[in-house]
């Protein structure tokens, strides 16, 4: 979303913090694995136990396949730091205890409706962690997309180069420069700052050669 700001690892703090009811758990871990991926949230919304959780344990690398991907060109893993990870196992026990069931195939972030079948709604998340966003007490312009941005800028600051290390571009497209090219996100941080252009991630492949999920500290 165009001029949405991230959130940096204080305020991370503070907003899960604010997650309560019967959904707490899931709402929590969707809000900790976004931030901690990068994933969009119709990726996340997409994912499946089996994604996530497998031989008994968290994964420590997520693979985003193609077929959720935005514009669905290729997959992109990305290592899960120990955030993510704990927010995985909290997941995981709360499908057990509430549905009895963890089975790969089921949607990891549940809609309320049909006993944990189908996958929550992307107005739903937006309304999950707006209300979070607002019971924090955060300011500014913040919505889903910030929890792709907090990843994005966490991982620049801990290692200066996020073009290599995300593997993605950016397509930059603000019609009073009529631009129509691509950026690496290395030139972006360096020319506009964070994000100043209305942007549309194109995903590429991960490379684990310059990043791995030891390199993301925790919040």
């Amino acid at each position: 979303m165009k001029g949405t700001r991230p959130l940096d690892n204080n305020e991370i703090r503070l907003v899960s913090a604010y997650f309560s009811g019967k959904f707490e758990v899931r709402n929590r871990a969707l809000f900790l694995l976004g931030v901690s991926t990068g994933g969009r949230i119709s990726e996340l919304l997409s994912l499946r136990i089996g994604d996530v959780y497998q031989n008994e344990k968290p994964v420590t690398d997520l693979l985003f396949d193609k077929s959720i991907v935005k514009g669905g060109e290729v997959s992109r893993a990305v290592p899960v730091n120990v955030d993510g990870r704990r927010a995985i196992d909290d997941l995981v026990s709360w499908h057990r205890e509430a549905y009895q069931n963890t089975e790969p195939d089921r949607p990891l972030f549940p809609s309320r409706q049909k006993s944990g079948r189908v996958a929550m709604h992307r107005q739903t998340a937006h309304d999950i962690l707006k209300t979070a966003f607002t019971a924090a007490g955060l300011n500014g312009k913040l919505a889903t997309h910030s929890l792709l941005k907090s990843f994005a800028q966490r991982v620049y600051e801990q290692s200066g180069d996020t073009a290599r290390i995300i593997g993605v571009s950016i397509y930059v497209d603000k019609e009073q420069y009529h631009m129509d090219k691509y950026k690496s996100y290395n030139s972006l941080f360096y020319t506009t700052g964070f994000w100043t252009f209305e942007e549309r991630v194109i995903r590429r492949v991960c490379s684990s050669k310059y990043w791995n999920h030891k390199t993301i500290t925790r919040f």
